[in-house]
């Protein structure tokens, strides 16, 4: 599941206490933009390098509060976020909501946007209640500011949709997924990486209820979008292949899935480095058909790496 940096804003370049001047606007603008595409191209560390640069710029040239440096903190904890350090992440996005809050108000789209991220990271570590909570007010205040087909709303709707689909709430996240994805179709079209990513969800929640042949399809043109629109070494596609790879899994399908697990294995490793969950998540998941497939030796040395990521503290 892929999710794109959000709420960048624009530079404003007259000088004064607490702006930028012309040339630093530039330069910081240069750096959030080449941060948002290296992000999307799924090269998290180069982006995280300049992400960093952008917020030395905004930390040393703003005022404290100014929503300029809540975005370069924001962005420079999703990366945090997208590379599992979450203890690194928590601040930054804490930090970007109480400046928004602060300077540009409770009920703004660019607080709304904190709250998602800084709900996202709750939920991946488990928080739920936390994580629902946020999230439902970042919802809330996305569709009274942007209207209920707005983009930002499908995200929302499809963030609170994974966290239902986790808590076993499925005809709930059915009904959000589909919304989100009714969104992102209308207004992105049907081949945008954020459509793919609809797709993919909808299909693990038909997975987890034992739809399955209702999940294969959707899988499918999931990874058919990310890999057209993506580098096919992008940690999207990657997630797509281990997602078809576990459909053939849990149906006996062993020499359909293992192709697309070690290729999944190898995208992760090499985009996202050896010591990442989603590694760890690739190494069990081989480790699981060797052991079904009578291979145990070589089983029990990828969950003896993916035991060494699991403890990284984070």
């Amino acid at each position: 599941m892929k999710r794109f940096l959000t709420a960048l804003l624009l530079i404003i370049t007259a000088q004064g206490p607490g702006r930028l001047s012309h040339a630093q606007g530039n330069e910081w603008e240069i750096l959030k933009d080449e941060t948002t595409s290296l992000y999307r191209q799924g090269r998290y560390d180069r982006a995280e390098v300049v992400a960093k640069m952008a917020l030395i710029i905004a930390e040393q040239e703003l005022v404290p509060d100014h929503p300029y440096l809540a975005t370069s903190l924001n962005n420079l904890g999703m990366l945090y976020y997208t590379l599992g350090k979450y203890t690194l992440a928590e601040p930054l996005y804490k930090r970007s909501l109480a400046i928004r809050e602060k300077s540009l108000g409770p009920e703004h789209p660019d607080t709304a946007s904190s709250l998602n991220n800084l709900a996202m990271m709750y939920s991946t570590q488990g928080m739920h209640v936390l994580a629902e909570s946020l999230y439902k007010r970042s919802l809330a205040i996305r569709e009274k500011a942007l209207g209920p087909d707005h983009l930002d709303v499908g995200t929302s709707l499809n963030n609170l949709a994974m966290l239902y689909s986790t808590q076993g709430m499925y005809v709930l996240a059915e009904s959000l997924f589909k919304r989100s994805l009714a969104i992102r179709e209308k207004t992105l079209g049907p081949d945008h990486p954020e459509v793919a990513t609809s797709l993919n969800n909808l299909a693990a929640l038909y997975k987890t209820q034992g739809n399955r042949a209702q999940a294969e399809p959707l899988y499918k043109r999931s990874l058919a979008i990310r890999e057209k629109v993506l580098k096919p070494d992008h940690p999207s596609v990657a997630t797509s292949l281990n997602n078809l790879a576990g459909l053939y899994y849990v149906q006996g399908l062993y020499a359909q899935a293992e192709p697309l697990y070690k290729r999944s294995l190898e995208i992760r490793e090499k985009a996202l480095k050896p010591d990442h969950p989603s590694v760890a998540d690739s190494l069990e998941n081989l480790a699981g058909l060797y052991l079904k497939t009578g291979r145990e030796d070589a089983a029990k040395e990828l969950l003896k790496r993916a035991e060494a990521i699991r403890a990284i503290k984070r």
